[in-house]
């Protein structure tokens, strides 16, 4: 497999990520929270720099020998993502304390007119899970996976016959 197309396989999986994401929020009718945003912003970058670099390249606008570096760029966004879902999910889990903006007791305004009380999503409590992982469990698994595969096709040696 050459470098062009895993790059586009590293964008077209990060753009999957985002999709179930946004799945989860309007269609599940989860929303997320503020370390969920951080989770979506890499693999946003990674399905721009895959899927939009091998475009590129394939139109011919972009050099072929760009391909390496735009492919290990997707790889390392996709596993920044899952390093921020490993810290979410430790703030979910209390092994850490998190950002105090989104985690520790709920702010409740009582004064004036405006309506401030309205739900507000916490960091530190998961909205979902599945066999004891959250869905910030799930994204960093599915990141380093990727990640993982991605980083292995980029290294390995190409075999001539």
């Amino acid at each position: 497999m050459n470098r062009t197309t895993i790059a586009f396989c590293l964008g077209a999986a990060a753009l999957a990520i985002i999709l179930g994401a946004l799945g989860f929020q309007y269609i599940g009718g989860i929303p997320p929270c503020e370390m969920c945003h951080w989770q979506r912003w890499p693999h946003i970058a990674a399905a721009a720099v895959g899927l939009g670099g091998s475009f590129l390249i394939r139109m011919g606008l972009v050099e072929r020998r760009a391909d390496r570096v735009i492919a290990w760029l997707a790889a390392i966004l996709i596993a920044t993502s899952g390093v921020i879902g490993v810290y979410h999910a430790g703030v979910e889990w209390h092994f850490w304390p998190g950002p105090q903006a989104c985690t520790g007791p709920a702010f409740h305004y009582t004064g004036g007119a405006l309506d401030l009380n309205a739900p507000v999503v916490m960091c530190d409590v998961a909205a979902w899970r599945l066999f004891g992982l959250s869905l910030a469990g799930y994204n960093a698994l599915l990141s380093f996976a990727i990640a993982g595969c991605g980083m292995f096709l980029l290294t390995r040696r190409r075999r001539t016959v």
